[in-house]
């Protein structure tokens, strides 16, 4: 008895892992990096954690605002080119039909093969198909606006609390140390995960993501310490 052969595969993912995981990496790096610059400035507690509080907010909005600008901008230019490309099915079936038997042809089939294989999609759902091999507009790439929006804005909330939460909790003396700490121990731990998901390397995934958090808490640290006054 055959059994079907099921695949594993990780393109249905790629929207929302990549709108979590610039969120969570934002918010973790932006909102740490901001603690560590007010705290090294000699600034309050009080001051430390109400910039932190301040920069998960705006952090958070500003990154559902960008998200949801630029892949609504996807969507529609998307959406023009679908509606072009259905006019031009309706008023030049002919051509449409020989511009994707030549794709296919491009990429191995035989000619007559390839003519075949497009009245076939074509006869199936011709949009569909030319949407998919001339415009490269797939089910999985889609753009959806809102989805990366609350993706974007959650994630980076729950990143940004990671060091807020640790500013909050950790003594006065050792805040740097503490937050710097925990937060490169969850930006490597996201790196890890992200690849992980994505089905990449773990370590490069953790060390790519380190060292950007690094760089970036050490020169807001040092900004705060070039200035050393309370904010």
């Amino acid at each position: 008895m055959s059994r079907l052969h099921h695949e594993s595969h990780r393109m249905h993912r790629i929207n929302w892992l990549r709108a979590a995981v610039l969120g969570a990496n934002d918010g973790i790096i932006s909102t740490a990096s901001l603690i560590l610059g007010v705290a090294a400035s000699n600034a309050s507690h009080q001051s430390v954690m109400v910039a932190g509080l301040a920069g998960l907010i705006a952090g958070a909005m500003s990154m559902a605002a960008g998200e949801y600008v630029s892949v609504q901008a996807q969507a529609d230019t998307e959406e023009a080119d679908l509606a072009r490309e259905r006019i031009e099915l309706e008023e030049d079936p002919a051509a449409e039909h020989k511009e994707l038997t030549a794709i296919y042809i491009s990429r191995g089939l035989k000619p007559d093969l390839a003519s075949k294989v497009a009245a076939q999609l074509t006869e199936h759902d011709a949009l569909a198909a030319h949407a998919r091999e001339e415009l490269g507009i797939t089910e999985f790439g889609t753009a959806r606006p809102l989805q990366a929006a609350w993706t974007s804005a959650v994630s980076f909330a729950g990143g940004a609390l990671l060091p807020l939460i640790v500013a909050a909790l950790a003594p006065s003396l050792l805040l740097q140390q503490i937050v710097a700490a925990s937060s490169l121990l969850g930006l490597v731990m996201l790196g890890c995960l992200a690849s992980r998901v994505g089905g990449a390397s773990m370590l490069k995934g953790g060390l790519r993501v380190a060292f950007w958090g690094v760089a970036a808490m050490a020169a807001t640290s040092l900004i705060g310490w070039a200035f050393g006054t309370a904010v």
